[in-house]
This record gives structure tokens, C-alpha cells and sequence, in this order.
């Protein structure tokens, strides 16, 4: 794979790669085989696996805080960072016990300039002048993803699956690629549990990895990808549990690169299938017919921060009337719909329906911009399996279908099949 010619490499390592010691020995070992070979490295780690959990579980233990004091938000920040400040430090000292310069560097001592949106920040600002002059003088800074801080000193979190943007970012801000190393070994076509016939991609444009970890894939967070693909840092995915051979190398073409779209020569046209369940489709039957209902609608769910994909318009039975579909993640399901029955009068629609039977399946790739067929080659073959799909979304770059649960998996291998990509 070719990479930008820089000695500079951050890698991160994922809450399976930091499980236990034996583990963290293990990332350790992979670390000081890059080291030898003349890299400045900086390492970014997650919290050990369930280690949050737990941490989230005590917060919540603890109680929220009494009526007339504000929300707790940046106090369940400092302790659920902890578990990413543990891993670091375990990880700097093991370096250290196989006579490696490393030291453990906090968001706050870099730092990692964050908002002040605790629980899920953004991230702001990462200086690069001082760790990147610790990684050039030889020593394996060890930073915790997860983590950083606001303008006025207090620690933040940057939500589920942070940690690999906090990588990123550390990568942008050293003007270097980025490792992730993780439970698998790459990006495949489709969940290799589903269709034991995916096969690993040996790159993946940014475009086609923002779609596949916003529709279901969970090789990477999506916030990771969108930092990615905007400061064009390389990002490259492998497995923490294959360590390199005796000269410090990993097998040929290990793992896949996210990269910019230029860098793939032979673009397919479909690179992915991507299946998620946690969908939720609402149903408005007999909304008023006015101009400025949906409006009406989805300012309602925008200011509430409800996120909505696929819509579909029909007409209703009531004269006068249309009925209203729209899908949106299962945990803010039941949220948007009781604020839409209270605001009933209001809205005008007679009836809600919700329905949690439901998966998102999508096939993604660039090559569908200048290849006809694509939408026909899916409805065909879905329809030989006697699949219906109730909504449809797309991209330029993708195609989404709503279809009952029941049949998500057996439509995933159907597309598998239909696009050749058991074939790659």
C-alpha cells in the first residue's frame, strides 16, 4: 500500500486490543516493532473492553444531581475518561519494562481541545508542537483516546467509539497516517458473521467508509472517518492479534486503507453490503395536506436533535390528508414519538404508529456515479428472495432499502451475491 514518506506514525488500539495484560503485551509488541524500524510514534488507546460500562453504570449510580443545581454532565466526564487514563498508563509502563522512552500524555496535557458538549464533544483544536516534538526525540507518547478538555480546563468525552476520532485528530495535528488496530483485520464487503464469503478490501475510499460506518459497519466511528477524509489523513485498519514476524513486518497488504478516492486505480462499483438494526419507522396516518406540515414536522424533531433518513409521502384514505413515514435510530424512536402525540392538535394527524421490525440494508460504492443498473440489480434481487422494502434512500455513492428485520440477513447475502463480491 503506499503511504505518505513521513517517520511519524500514530497507532491506535482499540478496547479488545487493551482487554487484559496479556493483550496490552501484545500491542506492545506490534509498537516496538514499528519503533525499530525508525518510527516516531505516538500511540492512541481505548478504555479496557467493558471498561466504560462500567464506569457509566457508576455515574449512574451515583444519582443526578439535586432540583436547582445544573447537570452533572462534566463531573460523568471525569470519571468515565479514567478508564482510557488506566490503559495509557498500563500501556507507557509496559513500554518502558521492554526498555522503550515512553511516556502517558492526558488530553489535557497535549491538549485536545474540545466544546464544551460533555458527554459528546467535539473536538476543537490539537496543537501538535509539543507531542510531536516528544515523538521526534524518540519517545512513544501514549495518549487516551476518548478524552479531551475545554477551553477552561475541564475534561470532556467525546461519545461512544471517540476514541478513533481522537486518533485522527492526533494524526492531523502530527502530519502523519494512522494505524487502527482492532478485533479484525480490515474492512470487508459485508459482516463476515452474515455471508461467510465476504472478502477483505484492500482500500476503501474515504467517501465509500463514511457511508458504510454511518449505515451499520463498525469498523470505525463515523465522526473518525468525516476528520479523516477533511485533513486527508491515511488511515489504515488492522488486526491487533496478528503480530509481526521476526524482522518486524506484517504479512503483505495486511489490513485496508482508507484513502482518498485517486489513490484506488480500479473502482468497483459496488464495494459493500451494510445491514443495520437499529432503525425505527413512524408512521403520521391522515396529517393535514397542508404545504407547511412537514415542515412542521421535522423543525419539531430538529430542535428535539432526532436524527431522520428515509422519508416517504403517501396519500392518505382521508381526503384531505397524507400519511407520513420517516425511520430514526430505535433509541430515539419512542422519544419523537411522544413528542409528536403531544403536539397532536398541533400537527394535525390522526393516528401514530411506530414499528421497531425494521433493518436498514445498503450497498455502497463509488463506481456507481458512472455505472447504470445498480437500483435494478438490488430490487431484482430482493425480489427473487420475496423481499419488500418499504422505503428507499439514496446517494450518489449508495442505495438504501427499509425491509422487515426478519429478512435483513437473507437479504444481505442475496446483494452479496447479486454484485459478485464473493468474487473480489
Amino acid at each position: 500500500m503506499t503511504r505518505p514518506e513521513t517517520t511519524r506514525l500514530v497507532m491506535k488500539f482499540g478496547g479488545t486490543s487493551m482487554g487484559d495484560l496479556e493483550r496490552i503485551r501484545r500491542a506492545a509488541r506490534i509498537i516496538a516493532a514499528e519503533a525499530a524500524k525508525g518510527k516516531q510514534i505516538a500511540v492512541v488507546v481505548s478504555a479496557m473492553a467493558g471498561k466504560t460500562n462500567e464506569l457509566v453504570a457508576w455515574t449512574d449510580g451515583a444519582g443526578p444531581a439535586a432540583a436547582g443545581l445544573p447537570l452533572s454532565d462534566d463531573e460523568y466526564d471525569v470519571v468515565v475518561a479514567s478508564g482510557e487514563q488506566v490503559t495509557s498508563g498500563l500501556l507507557a509502563l509496559t513500554l518502558r519494562n521492554m526498555g522503550l522512552d515512553a511516556r502517558s500524555w492526558m488530553g489535557w496535557q497535549i491538549p485536545i481541545i474540545t466544546d464544551d458538549a460533555h458527554g459528546r464533544a467535539r473536538i476543537e483544536d490539537v496543537p501538535g508542537d509539543v507531542l510531536g516534538a516528544a515523538v521526534d526525540s524518540g519517545q512513544i507518547a501514549v495518549v487516551p483516546g476518548f478524552q479531551g478538555v475545554t477551553r477552561d480546563g475541564r475534561i470532556t468525552t467525546l461519545g461512544r467509539g471517540g476514541s478513533d476520532t481522537s486518533a485522527v485528530a492526533v494524526a492531523a495535528a502530527l502530519g502523519a497516517p494512522c494505524d487502527i488496530y482492532t478485533d479484525v483485520d480490515g474492512v470487508y464487503t459485508t459482516d463476515p458473521r452474515i455471508e461467510s464469503r465476504a472478502r477483505r478490501l484492500e482500500k476503501v475510499s474515504y467517501e465509500e467508509m463514511l457511508e458504510m460506518a454511518s449505515l451499520g459497519a463498525k469498523v470505525l466511528q463515523t465522526r473518525s472517518v468525516e476528520l479523516a477524509m477533511a485533513k486527508q489523513v491515511p488511515v489504515r485498519v488492522l488486526s491487533s492479534f496478528i503480530e509481526p514476524d521476526e524482522n518486524g513486518n506484517l504479512p503483505e497488504n495486511a489490513g485496508t486503507l482508507i484513502c482518498d478516492e485517486d489513490e484506488i486505480v480500479e473502482k468497483r462499483i459496488v464495494s459493500g453490503v451494510t445491514m443495520s438494526r437499529d432503525e425505527a419507522r413512524i408512521t403520521l396516518l391522515g396529517l393535514a395536506d397542508r404545504t407547511d406540515a412537514p415542515a412542521d414536522v421535522f423543525t419539531r424533531l430538529a430542535e428535539a436533535n432526532v436524527n431522520v433518513d428515509m422519508i416517504v409521502q403517501s396519500q392518505a384514505r382521508t381526503e384531505g390528508a397524507v400519511n407520513l413515514t420517516f425511520t430514526t435510530g430505535r433509541r430515539d424512536a419512542q422519544r419523537a414519538a411522544e413528542m409528536m402525540t403531544a403536539a397532536k392538535a398541533e400537527i394535525g394527524f390522526e393516528e401514530l404508529r411506530i414499528d421497531a421490525d425494521v433493518a436498514k440494508i445498503s450497498v455502497i460504492g463509488v463506481g456507481m456515479r458512472s455505472h447504470a443498473g445498480v437500483a435494478q440489480t438490488m430490487f431484482r434481487a430482493l425480489a427473487d428472495k420475496g423481499v419488500k422494502f418499504q422505503a428507499i434512500s439514496t446517494s450518489e455513492i449508495k442505495i438504501s432499502v427499509l425491509i422487515e428485520d426478519a429478512y435483513s440477513e437473507l437479504a444481505v447475502r442475496a446483494l452479496h451475491a447479486a454484485y459478485g463480491l464473493d468474487a473480489l
